[in-house]
């Protein structure tokens, strides 16, 4: 049986245990929408899963197509394209019909600054501190404590894939630092 109050002034108790129910999900649904941010903040992105890599882009965002990155180039060029994580990664020119199948990250491990090819002097330098690494990034005059990052080059569908580098660093037979 339904109450009903006397008083045109008291709301009956089905009305009141609506409002209570309006105003409950009302608050609950601002302080999950409040709390979802902060939350989400905590959990780090999805690596994408099956480790098909990233397409190596140029300058201008667009992918890299080996066979036009090819062109106009010598062995043993290095030239930089945008790849994983957006780092600047240098391709390594093989020969004028391939690619080393490694590329090397720019970010020099000491301060982060992007480590230039010196042609003249066959090795990286970075503007920064004055680090020096070899043709394959290795380091061989500090302050910077690690050698670059690599990351495997492939080709798929006449573009450059690259694919974190798991495997042992084979310039310095150490476990890589950077996975």
């Amino acid at each position: 049986m339904a109450q009903f109050s006397e008083s045109a002034d008291v709301p009956d108790m089905g009305r009141r245990q609506f409002m209570n129910l309006l105003t409950f999900g009302t608050v609950t649904g601002v302080a999950l929408g409040a709390l979802y941010p902060v939350v989400n903040y905590f959990i780090p992105p999805a690596t994408g899963g099956a480790g098909g890599g990233t397409t190596a882009k140029d300058e201008l965002g667009n992918d890299v197509s080996v066979t036009k990155f090819l062109e106009n180039r010598n062995a043993g060029d290095r030239n930089l394209v945008q790849g994983l994580k957006g780092d600047p990664t240098y391709i390594v020119v093989d020969s004028k019909e391939a690619i080393k199948d490694y590329g090397i990250n720019a970010i020099c491990t000491h301060l982060g600054c992007v480590v230039p090819w010196n042609v003249a002097e066959n090795k990286f330098k970075c503007p920064c501190h004055g680090s020096q690494y070899d043709e394959t990034g290795k380091v061989v005059r500090g302050p910077a404590p690690l050698s670059l990052a690599l990351a495997h080059t492939n080709v798929s569908d006449d573009k450059i894939v690259l694919t974190p580098w798991t495997e042992t660093d084979f310039r310095t037979g150490d476990a890589p630092w950077w996975s």
